[in-house]
């Protein structure tokens, strides 16, 4: 079932189309990729979905709430972990969140559960009455994740969660992002330079680039757009050149490389037959040690759609 619908959804800035007749939906219960290199229009359209910049046109839906007529419905719903970090430096962990779960209405002992919660999740509850200034990046970005969760909301906007902060702390936002999707069902809104995070992560996907469309789906269907090839890395224990002559020639083998005694085969996957090649190297008594198949990186796929990488 669809959570979030955005239906044609345009912004202009002055002469300058920021995000360009933009439709898409996201289930419920995903986590979805939004992606593009800066300045394609994520944050815009991400400021749409939470409120902040009202459409020049079209409409976003929220479990059937239109962000542009029933906004304080849509906003209930929603939790967002903003790029900057939005928090006060003076002040402890604990009262920014205190503060923060306040203006979502938390008050008494539920706020004080949800803050101490909040800050387990976030791997703080040592260090919850040391002002912020004190705090590395990776925490800061660590407690602002904090803050989003609160009052449990049942989508999670992560707009760049783990730019700029060290593994460890990139690591504990990567495997919180799991687990509140599993154990909470939430559904969550991610969006990263970070490619190997995206393509564990995310089930759908909507790639843009200068606020248009340029793949959307799941992840399978968008990497099919690329190529209905895959690789297939081999590991024999020995082979000849005739090896490689009789299994280039195998139907569905579209190219063979030899690096550091593994074969490396582009494969087409609706003609290429696995147990055949199996068997062609079985009569040869070649002893095959590992088969691997490797699909398209979102980094390989973006860049075939778009002549340009995510970091540009």
């Amino acid at each position: 079932m669809s959570l979030i619908e955005i239906k044609n959804v345009t912004k202009r800035f002055d002469d300058k189309i920021a995000v360009d007749n933009i439709s898409l939906s996201i289930e419920d219960g995903d986590i979805f990729g939004l992606l593009g290199p800066n300045g394609a229009g994520k944050s815009t359209l991400i400021s749409m979905i939470t409120g902040l910049l009202k459409p020049d046109s079209g409409d976003i839906l929220v479990d059937g709430y239109s962000i542009i007529k029933n906004p304080l419905e849509v906003k209930k719903q929603l939790g967002l972990v903003p790029q900057e970090i939005a928090l006060m430096e003076t002040v402890s962990a604990y009262d920014n969140l205190e503060f923060w779960g306040s203006l979502y209405g938390l008050k008494g002992k539920l706020l004080k559960e949800r803050i101490n919660e909040a800050l387990e999740v976030a791997g703080l509850i040592d260090r919850k009455n040391e002002k912020i200034k004190k705090f590395s990046g990776g925490m800061k970005r660590r407690l602002n994740v904090a803050a989003a969760i609160l009052h449990h909301p049942r989508i999670l906007i992560m707009d760049e969660p783990t730019v700029g902060i060290d593994p460890q702390s990139r690591n504990h936002i990567f495997e919180f992002t799991k687990e509140i999707n599993k154990n909470r069902n939430t559904t969550v809104i991610y969006t990263s330079h970070y490619m190997e995070e995206v393509d564990e992560l995310c089930n759908g996907l909507f790639i843009m680039d200068v606020g248009k469309e340029v793949a959307y789906g799941t992840k399978k269907s968008v990497k099919a757009m690329v190529s209905d090839k895959s690789r297939l890395l081999i590991k024999p224990d020995s082979y000849t050149a005739e090896t490689l002559i009789r299994v280039k020639s195998l139907e569905g083998v579209r190219d063979l490389t030899e690096e550091d005694g593994m074969l490396k085969l582009v494969v087409k996957e609706e003609s290429f037959n696995l147990n055949t090649l199996i068997n062609s190297l079985y009569e040869e008594k070649i002893k095959i040690k590992g088969i691997t198949f490797e699909e398209p990186t979102l980094e390989e796929v973006f860049l075939s759609l778009t002549g340009k990488t995510l970091r540009d």
